[in-house]
């Protein structure tokens, strides 16, 4: 599958070739859809600039003179000042989507990257909130997109799983007798949230912690032996989590704070000796150039605190050292909030100094806003506490039940359950990623489960509605070759091929909207067409199995775009 802008462009630049010469071959045609064409071209206008202020529409007409007629395109214009309206061949449209049909959607890179995915990464000994909702989910959409290009793709769960939260909460677990007995998360919780009290307040406890950390940290074989089971616990939960949300991640791509914990002296030490580390009262920090506070003082990364303890900071840099040395990444995805870019720039900053972050190596902040209530305010439950994602999950396909129930009382009841999984999550999921993830967004359960607009549930029972004609359809329904005929067929045609340029587009801005808003528009020109175009009572047998191939094609394109997205694409509703 090819879009037919990528199909247009070398045919555009070889009329310019003939009319004007090689050298402005280089040209950008600027092909743009367009009301009155299928397509308009802005390419005459900079042309005449070159070409020593020459009118544009006289360009345009000496373009239009030379381009090759019969292929791609089957007839072109010059409209206004110099724009070249152009009209795609029919033969062309069907050639393509028959490619499509044969198994081609077109997603594959010209070259293909390691890329490393940093995402969801929530703490050990902690339940998961609705504020892991959006790092899981965009991560996971963009891992999925980069994997169905063809790319390496590397998912790292940096786990908080180290440090002096497992110092009080171990100790606190001594403390109360504890230690070898088996808890749940939610127990561990609620074990923290006591032993940060305890922290607080007592004194003895909190030096008894801080004591614990370096028990930790040097190996001690008690301490690990409770912490290791923290871990177990915590990543046994985790999993059951992704698994309701249908997110890929597993156990084998946690790789936790832990995991750097032996590399953060020597990652200390070289920046020392390379003399790009400085000690700053007692501190060791980073100075990366062009950071200042509102004091215009230089701000500090600190690698090492005046108790000789390790930071953020220091992970940070050992993951990309690692990342980049030992993963072999070409590209590296932090899938955090907003309020991190500054610390994540100077972590960029500070490993390209290092040399551990090279030129080659692209080190993205993949930023997202707030999930926010009703009230425009962080979105907690009535009573203002954080929402557990496990409550949140539950609920959605409980609501997606309701209304499965309601539109389709006759299907058993486990196969109302499996489609309002489908529905609930899909529908949780799409209200995130159909946002732009750099604003917030209202969590609105009405809206997100609405089967009009562009929602999940809209785009599933588009798919669902589509495989129901081959239900009803009688005989092969997949055989026979595809007409472009109608306004509607050819309107839907332009829009399946765009697919791989949409995709592309997402692995490029990192921008999981544009492709639903691409699915939101794919569902609605297929609902026009099959409103205006008989499928099933076409006039001719010829036009039945054509029009049957359009449906088949656009089911396939909108499965696997919700594919990307992480969202199920039921048979049936």
């Amino acid at each position: 599958m090819v879009d037919p802008v990528v199909s247009l462009t070398p045919v555009l630049k070889s009329a310019v070739t003939k009319a004007f010469g090689s050298e402005h071959a280089d040209i950008d045609p600027m092909i743009r859809p367009s009301a009155h064409a299928d397509y308009q071209a802005n390419l005459a206008m900079g042309l005449g600039k070159r070409l020593g202020k020459k009118n544009p529409r006289e360009v345009a007409v000496e373009i239009v003179r030379n381009l090759e007629l019969g292929g791609v395109i089957e007839r072109a214009e010059v409209a206004g000042p110099g724009f070249i309206n152009i009209w795609v061949s029919a033969a062309h449209l069907e050639a393509e989507l028959t490619r499509a049909l044969a198994g081609d959607l077109g997603l594959a890179a010209a070259t293909t990257e390691t890329i490393v995915v940093d995402y969801s990464s929530p703490n050990v000994a902690k339940e998961m909130h609705v504020g892991h909702l959006r790092s899981t989910i965009i991560g996971d959409a963009l891992a999925r997109v980069f994997e169905a290009q063809g790319h390496r793709v590397v998912r790292q769960n940096h786990l908080g799983d180290w440090g002096t939260p497992f110092g009080m909460l171990i100790e606190h677990l001594l403390d109360g007798g504890d230690g070898d007995t088996a808890h749940s998360v939610s127990d561990l919780n609620a074990f923290y949230q006591a032993a940060r009290k305890k922290f607080d307040e007592d004194p003895a406890f909190a030096e008894r912690a801080r004591q614990r950390v370096v028990l930790l940290q040097g190996g001690d074989e008690k301490t690990l032996a409770l912490w290791k089971k923290l871990v177990q616990v915590s990543t046994s939960y985790f999993g059951k989590v992704y698994g309701m949300l249908g997110i890929t991640l597993t156990d084998k791509d946690i790789a936790g704070e832990s995991l750097y914990n032996p590399w953060l002296p020597s990652v200390v030490e070289e920046l020392l000796a390379r003399g790009l580390a400085v000690t700053s009262d007692g501190a060791i920090c980073v100075f990366p150039p062009g950071f200042t506070g509102r004091d215009e003082q230089p701000v500090p990364l600190i690698i090492r605190k005046q108790d000789g303890g390790y930071g953020y900071a220091t992970t940070d840099l050992a993951a990309i050292r690692y990342r980049v040395q030992t993963l072999g990444a070409h590209r590296i995805l932090y899938v955090v909030g907003a309020p991190q870019a500054q610390h994540l720039t100077m972590v960029f900053a500070a490993g390209a100094t290092a040399g551990w972050l090279p030129a080659a190596v692209k080190a993205e902040h993949v930023a997202f806003g707030a999930v926010l209530g009703a009230d425009k305010k962080m979105f907690r439950t009535r009573a203002g506490e954080t929402i557990r994602l496990v409550d949140l999950l539950t609920e959605a396909e409980s609501r997606a039940f309701a209304i499965v129930t309601e539109k389709n009382p006759t299907l058993d009841d486990e196969t109302r359950q499996q489609i309002a999984r489908s529905i609930g999550i899909g529908a949780v999921k799409y209200a995130d990623l159909s946002s732009d993830r750099n604003k917030d967004y209202v969590f609105d359960w009405d809206r997100m489960l609405a089967f009009e607009g562009n929602t999940a549930p809209y785009l599933q029972y588009a798919h669902a509605r589509i495989r129901s004609i081959f239900r009803r359809a009688e005989g092969d329904t997949k055989n026979g070759s595809i007409s472009i005929l109608a306004g509607e067929e050819k309107r839907l045609a332009l829009c399946l091929l765009t697919f791989p340029t949409v995709v592309r587009d997402v692995s490029d801005s990192l921008l999981p909207h544009k492709l639903c808003g691409y699915l939101f528009e794919l569902a609605t020109e297929f609902s026009t067409f099959y409103e205006k175009c008989p499928v099933l009572r076409a006039e001719t047998a010829e036009q039945r199995a054509s029009r049957l191939q359009l449906c088949e094609l656009s089911a396939r394109v909108l499965e696997a775009g919700l594919m990307l997205l992480g969202i199920d694409a039921p048979q049936r509703m």
